[in-house]
């Protein structure tokens, strides 16, 4: 045969390739048992040596290890070596033992075969499979941290947007857990600070409301002509207009009030803060609570003191010197023909001149919720009205039908004109979107319901308790990435030395099975080529 001509061997078809030319026994398994007992025995027993302590790190031990161990021992035990060259040593004895176990049968040579394709096929694509692992950790870790960022951002913007619509300041995006804290607590009573600028925005509106005077004439004058006998519309909107924001017994009554008591607010401030006045309501008994009525108890109706009206004898009550009716002088008799005017007595004119204005009564027009809200509704139906009158000032068909039935129309209703009207829309349209400011309409919220307060208040704690979140989760992100680096910095070590480890097993088997076969060049293919 060639010696020239290699041989092939696939690694995976190693041991069976052996035991196939019988190489080893097929029941090398059970002996192999064997010797990984005296191996565990003899490691025991070690002495202090560099070469040692590298061949016993990053894998098993195998058939070569053992070898270079001996060889390493007939140095560190040549002092137990006697004259016919044999050492009285107990760890050269065990090792030598165990080359002896293993040199049998060629046991070594399956173990090798049988690491060999273990580090091929298991142990060296796990750890690069989890370092692989570790590398995609990172990359999942750092979409996570930036999905957080744009999910704190998003959350932030919309906090910042709220507290920009109620006019409040709005949580560092990077403040500590203290500012959080502080923002939290004062959150409630500065919004109750904002109601201030209720009564100037009130002013406001009702000043852009004067400017529709033109057009609610116009509407009231259409209507009429339109449906005579039809009541007055936008009877709201007019007052507004004609006296400003008047308060609601104005409204009601038509007149003034004398005086306005305002209803009190409550919004529970005392309670963010931890202060009750609950123990000062309770009633003071004294020292020990009880009252003293005296010998009561021992039957001494007498000590309580009537003055001089005492219970007599036959159970009356004696009033003391009052006179009866007998007794009374004529000349004495009252007088009932005294005027009042005499008597100093006033009497307020009829109607309601001098009324107080109390509850809601004392409130402003726009101020009033529900009146609040007629007046949307009016300059809303103020709107509608212009908008269905523009359409038809600017189409032809319908124009020429109105020349003819709106002749004896009022003068004023005729000489209107589309850029008018379309005049008036634009100022109507700026009187809504005022009434409707989002600030605005959260002031007179927070004013007439403290549940509102309470859901507003929640709702700005809990974006602010989801950006925290966030901020949480990317800490927790940058964490796990560092520790799937660390990781993966403690397994690049390992998975070299393995490497290393699994080249020289495949070399040490090649030359053995040469060995074999009169030098004859063997090559293991699929192992550390593929590594």
């Amino acid at each position: 045969m060639d010696q020239n001509i290699p041989i092939d061997i696939h690694t995976n078809k190693l041991l069976d390739w052996m035991i196939s030319r019988r190489h080893v026994n097929r029941d090398w398994q059970n002996h192999v048992l064997t010797v990984r007992e005296r191996i565990n025995n003899a490691i025991q027993d070690m002495p202090v040596h560099d070469g040692i302590a590298k061949l016993l790190s990053g894998s098993y031990i195998n058939y070569f290890h053992c070898k270079k161990i001996v060889e390493i021992l007939k140095e560190t035990e040549a002092d137990s070596r006697n004259f016919f060259g044999s050492y009285g040593s107990k760890r050269m004895k065990d090792w030598q033992e165990v080359l002896r176990l293993y040199e049998k049968d060629n046991v070594y040579l399956a173990d090798a075969a049988q690491m060999l394709i273990r580090n091929v096929t298991y142990e060296v694509p796990g750890l690069k499979k989890q370092i692989a692992k570790c590398g995609e950790l990172q990359e999942e870790c750092d979409k996570k941290e930036a999905e957080y960022i744009k999910a704190e951002g998003s959350v932030r913007s919309e906090l910042a947007a709220q507290c920009r619509q109620l006019g409040i300041s709005a949580p560092e995006a990077k403040s500590g857990s203290g500012d959080a804290k502080t923002w939290k607590a004062t959150l409630r009573s500065e919004l109750v600070e904002r109601l201030s600028e209720l009564p100037r925005a009130n002013a406001q509106l009702a000043a852009k409301a004067a400017a529709l005077k033109e057009a609610v004439t116009f509407y009231n004058e259409f209507v009429s002509f339109v449906a005579p006998g039809c009541s007055e519309r936008l009877q709201l909107l007019k007052h507004i207009i004609d006296h400003g924001d008047t308060t609601t017994y104005e409204w009601t009554y038509g007149e003034p009030p004398v005086q306005v008591e305002e209803p009190v607010l409550d919004f529970g401030l005392e309670d963010d803060t931890g202060k009750s006045g609950a123990g000062d309501t309770e009633i003071d008994f004294g020292t020990d609570g009880g009252i003293d009525f005296g010998d009561l108890e021992n039957g001494n109706a007498d000590a309580i003191d009537f003055g001089e009206a005492a219970v007599d004898e036959t159970g009356g009550i004696d009033w003391g010197n009052i006179d009866t009716a007998e007794t009374v002088d004529n000349s004495e008799e009252i007088d009932f023909n005294i005027s009042l005017e005499e008597s100093g007595i006033v009497v307020e004119a009829t109607g309601l001149e001098g009324g107080v204005a109390r509850g809601n009564e004392a409130l402003t027009v726009l101020d009033n919720p529900r009146l609040r809200n007629q007046f949307i509704d009016e300059v809303m139906e103020l709107q509608a009205f212009l908008k269905i009158r523009l359409f038809e000032m600017r189409d032809d068909s319908v124009r020429g039908v109105q020349l003819t039935q709106l002749q004896n129309v009022p003068m004023s209703v005729q000489l209107q004109s589309s850029e008018t009207v379309e005049k008036m829309l634009g100022q109507v349209a700026e009187v809504l979107s005022t009434a409707n400011d989002p600030k605005i309409r959260h002031l007179c919220n927070i004013k007439h319901s403290y549940r509102y307060v309470d859901r507003l208040v929640e709702q700005l704690q809990h974006k602010l308790r989801l950006a925290e979140k966030m901020v949480a989760q990317q800490a927790a992100a940058r964490q796990k990435k560092a520790e799937a680096a660390e990781e993966a910095r403690a397994l690049q070590p390992k998975l070299k030395l393995i490497i290393e480890k699994t080249k020289e097993l495949q070399k040490e088997i090649q030359q053995d099975i040469s060995k074999r076969y009169n030098n004859r060049r063997v090559n293991i293919m699929g192992g550390v080529n593929l590594l």
